[in-house]
C-alpha cells in the first residue's frame, strides 16, 4: 500500500503555493508515496481580492483543487501552509481548522504525521509564531508533529535573509509581495517534504 500525503495551503500571491509545490515534489521522491496538493477555500470576495492585487496571482494556482476537511483522515501525513496574519495563520486556514471538529471527536487523525509551513512579509514578521500556532492544531488532533531538523543546513546561512526554522519551512515575501521564495528557502521546503514523507512511510509500514 502507498503512503498518502496531503499538502494543503492557503495563498494570496503564490508564495505559500510555491513552497507547497516544492514540498510535494520532494515528498514524491520517496518510494511508495502518493502526494496530493490542495488549497483551502478562499473566503474573500473577488472585489476585495482585486483591490488587494491578488486576483492575477491566484490564477497561477487556480487549477489546484479545494481541500475537503472531512477527507483529511484519508492521508497518512498532512502538511499545512499559510501566510502570516499578526503571528497566526490566515482566517481562511483557521476556518479550515475549525471545520475538523468531527474528525477530532472521532480521533480520526491520531497517530498521523503532520507538519506546517508559512510566509511572512518581513524577516521578523511572525512566521515562527505562525508555525508554532499551527502546530497546536496538530497536537490537539493527536498527530505526530515533524519539523525541519538542522540536517537541513540551509537553515544555518547568515549570508542572506532567509526563512526556514526547526518548526517548518517558510519564505519572506517583502511588504509588497515582490520577493519570491529564494533558492535557499525552496531547498528547506524540499528537505521538509522528503523528511516528512520518509517518516510517514515508516509509520505507515508498521
Amino acid at each position: 500500500m502507498s503512503t498518502k500525503i496531503k499538502v494543503i495551503f492557503h495563498s494570496l500571491y503564490g508564495h505559500v503555493y510555491q513552497l507547497a509545490e516544492a514540498i510535494a515534489a520532494s515528498a514524491r521522491e520517496v518510494p511508495g508515496v502518493e502526494v496530493e496538493v490542495l488549497q483551502v477555500a478562499e473566503t474573500l470576495p473577488a472585489e476585495v481580492l482585486g483591490k488587494m492585487g491578488a486576483l492575477e496571482a491566484k490564477k497561477a494556482f487556480a487549477h489546484i483543487p479545494v481541500a475537503d476537511p472531512k477527507k483529511l483522515s484519508e492521508a497518512d501525513a498532512i502538511l499545512l501552509g499559510s501566510g502570516t496574519r499578526f503571528g497566526s495563520a490566515t482566517s481562511q486556514m483557521q476556518g479550515f481548522f475549525d471545520a475538523t471538529g468531527g474528525l477530532w471527536a472521532a480521533g480520526a487523525l491520531i497517530g498521523k504525521v503532520g507538519g506546517v509551513f508559512a510566509s511572512s512579509a518581513t524577516q521578523h514578521g511572525g512566521q515562527e509564531t505562525t508555525l508554532i500556532s499551527m502546530q497546536t492544531f496538530l497536537f490537539h488532533h493527536g498527530m505526530v508533529v515533524v519539523g525541519v531538523p538542522y540536517a537541513a543546513k540551509e537553515q544555518m546561512t547568515i549570508a542572506e535573509i532567509s526563512g526556514g526554522s526547526p518548526y517548518g519551512s517558510s519564505t519572506i515575501t517583502g511588504g509588497d509581495g515582490s520577493r519570491l521564495p529564494s533558492a535557499n528557502e525552496l531547498a528547506i521546503a524540499r528537505f521538509q517534504g522528503k523528511h516528512t514523507a520518509q517518516i510517514a512511510a515508516k509509520l505507515a509500514a508498521k
